[in-house]
């Protein structure tokens, strides 16, 4: 049974106050899916594509394992890019351009080979196309975890809350999470949205760490202290990958393995920001990605 990653594959150009790049490799199924690779052997994308984006970038994806045939290539068409300029703080970004090209006529095709699907990332999309995705699968997933963000929550609120009555777990930041809910306090948002469907929410706090709620349960995940941190896009993304590799690898869905998920979502997205776009996340060894959970779990361990 495979795990299943829709999200788009993009150029990403990208100005830090350590440096800037121009048209670099990125998008959210190309982070979520490199960071699942290092915890799941059977992943495949669904995205969109234009002729421009190049065999070379493909590679990257491939090299890992990663089966690209429900990534579709428009001829002719243009890849999807964004460019930002993150703050001093890094937790903070402007968005200079977003040209949406070919994945503004995204029509997800699920391939027949797909439709073993147990595992589903429905990756920070349209909810028209999120639900298109889950009504083109034969047969509902084990679990089915979605990213989103507060645009959809201002132009397609309705949508959104018709994918969150269809999904297992929702993992959206705590700006968010309050815009969504209504409310301030992170516990009271978290009792209004599972009631809107999940079974279990992440709220992301980014360099402070991480909230799941579930099972009349909370547990907090820190947030590992970088002395570098180069380029905060995809960190998310790669978080999120992480989390449902890890589930999809132990095959099995409880509150305590929920916690495991998010140090190891915690400390793939830990690497992410360490270098600009996806340098980092690609050539990880089982010994870099186990020192880092290492030091996850030196962070918050403790006796009274």
């Amino acid at each position: 049974m495979s795990l299943v990653i829709i999200g788009t594959v993009a150029f990403d150009t990208i100005e830090t106050p350590f440096g800037k790049t121009d048209k670099i490799l990125g998008g959210a199924g190309t982070f979520a899916s490199l960071a699942a690779s290092y915890l799941c052997d059977q992943i495949k994308l669904v995205s969109v594509i234009g002729e421009d984006f190049g065999s070379r970038n493909l590679a990257v994806i491939e090299d890992r394992g990663i089966d690209v045939s429900g990534v579709q290539i428009v001829p002719g068409g243009q890849t999807f890019s964004w460019s930002g300029r993150y703050h001093n703080d890094m937790n903070s970004r402007d968005t200079l351009a977003t040209d949406l090209n070919v994945l503004a006529d995204f029509d997800p095709i699920i391939p027949d080979s797909y439709q073993d699907c147990e595992y589903l990332l429905l990756g920070n999309l349209t909810p028209q196309v999120q639900l298109t995705t889950l009504a083109r699968l034969k047969r509902k997933p084990k679990l089915v975890v979605l990213d989103t963000m507060n645009y959809w929550m201002n132009v397609a609120l309705d949508d959104l809350k018709k994918v969150l009555q269809k999904v297992d777990v929702l993992t959206i930041n705590d700006a968010e999470a309050r815009q969504l809910s209504g409310e301030y306090s992170l516990v009271k948002a978290a009792k209004v949205i599972l009631a809107m469907g999940p079974k279990y929410l992440i709220i992301k706090k980014g360099e402070h760490g991480a909230l799941l709620f579930g099972e009349n349960q909370i547990f907090s995940a820190p947030a590992l202290p970088l002395a570098d941190v180069f380029d905060p896009t995809g960190a998310g993304d790669s978080f999120a990958g992480g989390f449902i590799g890890y589930l999809a690898k132990v095959k099995s869905i409880n509150f305590t393995n929920m916690k495991n998920a998010l140090i190891f979502g915690s400390a793939l997205a830990s690497f992410c920001v360490e270098k600009f776009g996806t340098d980092r996340l690609v050539g990880l060894t089982e010994e870099d990605i186990q020192k880092r959970l290492n030091a996850f779990v030196a962070l918050s361990q403790f006796n009274l």
